[in-house]
């Protein structure tokens, strides 16, 4: 079973379910398990699907989404970012990513990427 990861600011988090609903069956068939940072966890919860919800993301949930990189029990992340907006936990953003790259944990961040990371577990 692979794990992904899901993250997504604030004004990214109604892309993110719609993501996720686009993609139900191939997450369903290849029987995908999600955590998720707080917020965007119960989200995706109220869309229907089953997640590990952690802390919120300025709380703590990308650090222990980026733990869980170092630890290799994430198989991959989605991280909708909002680009133009400032967050206070940029350090832990950073961590995630650079994690993510120290570990060869494949990281979209963005929609288009994130449907040829789907795409391709098929």
């Amino acid at each position: 079973m692979k794990t992904l990861a899901i993250i997504a600011h604030d004004g990214k988090k109604p892309e993110m379910v719609q993501f996720l609903n686009e993609f139900r069956d191939i997450l369903h068939s290849q029987q995908i398990k999600l955590i998720a940072t707080g917020t965007t966890g119960s989200k995706t919860e109220a869309a229907g699907y089953k997640v590990e919800k952690l802390l919120s993301g300025p709380l703590g949930g990308d650090a222990q989404i980026a733990a869980r990189i170092a630890e290799k029990t994430v198989d991959m992340v989605i991280f909708f970012r909002d680009p133009m907006d400032k967050h206070p936990h940029e350090p832990d953003i950073f961590m995630l990513m650079r994690l993510c790259d120290v570990h060869n944990v494949p990281l979209a961040t963005n929609p288009a990427t994130a449907r040829l990371l789907i795409k391709g577990l098929v």
